[in-house]
């Protein structure tokens, strides 16, 4: 059986090799698109967790000195003993040490002091001065309003880590901690405020419940104060903001 020659011809060609390296070139394409998004996307997840715990920190730490404020310690925990505003020297707004202290001190924050008139519109509007503040029945979560919170972070209303107490923040180039060293604008850094809550005198012969019911420790509150401190921290991104809240009831030692 004789076969026919077979000729091979250009034109049968029909570019199935070009169309097929470049669908693999635009599938390799897409993959390091893909991967890259997926890069970026994962480095945004970490940055923002990242400044969130930065500022979380920053937060417990004006918890803490916001606690030696109250109890009118130093950073190092030695009794404070500074000038200008360490150990609120310089303030008319005190930590009440005795219970005739605090009368005076909530009429003087709610503004039915007469004699306090050096009061600013800040603090007269929030309640507030120099970090103590009388208790907000209205608008509790202050740092969700705009308006409220613009007014809370200033210097006559609010407190910045170791304004009362000489904890060193640090400077610009050596920081204690980057966030509370920047004070550069009032929605930078970190504030606390201090709500003074007169507690019921029968607390005095009331307990606090340690194993059972026959195992009771007594409230020694000197005076009988509880207070309620909230933190608010800024981040570096404009849009992390850490609010914490705790509340501090400072016992007294009998001996």
């Amino acid at each position: 059986m004789q076969r026919m020659p077979f000729s091979y011809s250009k034109k049968t060609q029909r570019g199935v090799a070009l169309f097929v390296v470049i669908v693999f070139v635009m599938l390799s394409m897409l993959l390091a698109l893909w991967a890259s998004r997926t890069s970026l996307f994962n480095e945004m997840v970490v940055g923002n967790d990242a400044d969130y715990q930065r500022a979380f920190e920053a937060a417990q730490a004006l918890l803490q000195d916001a606690e030696l404020d109250i109890r009118g310690e130093n950073a190092d925990g030695s009794s404070c003993t500074g000038s200008n505003d360490a150990c609120r020297t310089a303030t008319a707004e005190k930590i009440p040490l005795e219970a005739k202290d605090v009368g005076p001190l909530l009429s003087m924050l709610t503004d039915q002091d007469p004699a306090a008139t050096a009061r600013t519109t800040e603090m007269k509007s929030t309640l507030c001065g120099h970090g103590l503040c009388a208790k907000r029945a209205d608008k509790q979560d202050f740092w969700n309003d705009s308006a409220t919170l613009a007014l809370m972070t200033t210097q006559s209303v609010g407190a910045r880590y170791g304004q009362y107490t000489g904890a060193a923040a640090g400077s610009s180039d050596k920081p204690a901690n980057p966030i509370l060293s920047d004070t550069s604008a009032n929605n930078r850094g970190g504030w606390y405020w201090i709500e003074v809550l007169p507690y019921d005198e029968s607390s005095k012969t009331s307990g606090l419940i340690v194993g059972n019911t026959n195992n009771l420790l007594p409230l020694n509150l000197t005076p009988s104060v509880v207070y309620r401190i909230t933190a608010l921290a800024y981040g570096r991104k404009p849009s992390t903001i850490v609010v914490l809240q705790q509340t501090y009831a400072q016992q007294k030692r009998k001996d």
